[in-house]
């Protein structure tokens, strides 16, 4: 059974930092694009960031220059470094797997809450 767990969220001021981490097991780690995905209130859920096997990365443009995804295969963990957070950046935060061929499954982790607050 595939279980993706996020950590690391919680409340932070505004031009503060946050790492997320989220750990995979069930599925072979190497064969999965992993990416974090947020979705706030009422808002649907989009891409913040994705990162390939071979450490190809994807960001959405709001976060670019402030946050950072990176993967330890060897620890089937993807990572979220969080820089300079707005705002408009408090969501839950979903971690999900996929792999890179049409329409194959992918799984979503339970969501860690991010805060933005003074």
């Amino acid at each position: 059974q595939v279980q993706l767990v996020e950590s690391g969220g919680g409340l932070v001021q505004p031009g503060g930092s946050l790492r997320l981490s989220c750990a995979a097991s069930g599925l072979i780690y190497s064969m999965y694009i992993m990416g974090w995905y947020r979705q706030a209130p009422g808002k649907q859920r989009d891409l913040v960031a994705s990162i390939t096997s071979g450490g190809f990365t994807n960001y959405a443009d709001s976060v670019k220059g402030r946050f950072t995804i990176s993967r330890d295969n060897a620890k089937n963990t993807v990572y979220l470094e969080m820089n300079n957070l707005k705002f408009e950046a408090a969501a839950v935060y979903y971690c999900n797997a996929r792999r890179p061929v049409p329409n194959s499954n992918q799984y979503w982790g339970q969501g860690t809450q991010v805060t933005v607050s003074s």
